[in-house]
């Protein structure tokens, strides 16, 4: 008798092991499959959140394109590689005054997913002598700014056409030789003005001819 009851508690005991076993299996599971959940629920939110910025930002260009290529300075071009994707774009800008007339200066335009929250973003492809375009293509621009000391950086009631014409005004109005971005060019500017000329237009020379 003695025995059997030690047998009885023996399964028992094991029978508790194996159902406490599985129950912390299914827990560990359940655990598990409510974190891949949500782990896909907030994807699904992120990416429906993606998708309207990036409704909201083709909504913007449908009527700032046109808007844009209406109130073009006559010494810029805009080019779409494709008609139908209207956030990128190439502008050409060709100085008919200043230190860069004659040349022929290329800056690609890639208008992101949260604009008009955040500013485009602008590369200048033609190599360049200039304070404020470094020779790597980076442009300094208040506009382009979505932080700015001076409170003329990036605002959403800002528009494409304040973009364009900002470029261009960099090389006239909005030339800056006091706040650099390629301090070498206008350290240069500031020692011998012939030199700076000079560099200048052998830059335009080599890479600023029309293409």
């Amino acid at each position: 008798m003695a025995y059997e009851n030690i047998c009885l508690l023996f399964l028992t005991d094991r029978m508790t092991t194996e159902k406490l076993l599985l129950a912390r299996f299914s827990v560990k599971k359940m655990i598990t499959l409510s974190k891949k959940l949500r782990q896909q629920q907030d994807g699904s939110k992120q990416e429906i959140m993606i998708h309207k910025r990036i409704s909201i930002r083709d909504k913007l260009l449908v009527k700032e394109v046109p808007e844009m290529e209406e109130n073009l300075p006559k010494t810029c071009n805009i080019t779409f590689e494709d008609a139908n994707v209207l956030h990128m774009f190439d502008l050409s800008i060709h100085p008919d005054e200043g230190y860069w007339h004659g040349g022929t200066f290329h800056f690609h335009i890639e208008v992101p997913d949260e604009y008009n929250i955040v500013p485009p973003k602008v590369r200048c492809e033609t190599r360049i002598w200039h304070p404020n375009i470094d020779e790597d293509g980076e442009v300094c621009l208040s506009l382009l700014r979505q932080n700015s000391y001076d409170m003329m950086g990036w605002a959403p009631t800002r528009r494409l056409k304040d973009v364009i014409w900002g470029l261009n005004s960099l090389f006239s109005d909005l030339l800056n030789f006091d706040d650099p971005l390629n301090v070498e060019a206008a350290e240069n500017y500031a020692r011998d003005k012939d030199s700076f000329k000079c560099k200048v237009q052998s830059y335009i020379e080599q890479y600023a001819t029309k293409r």
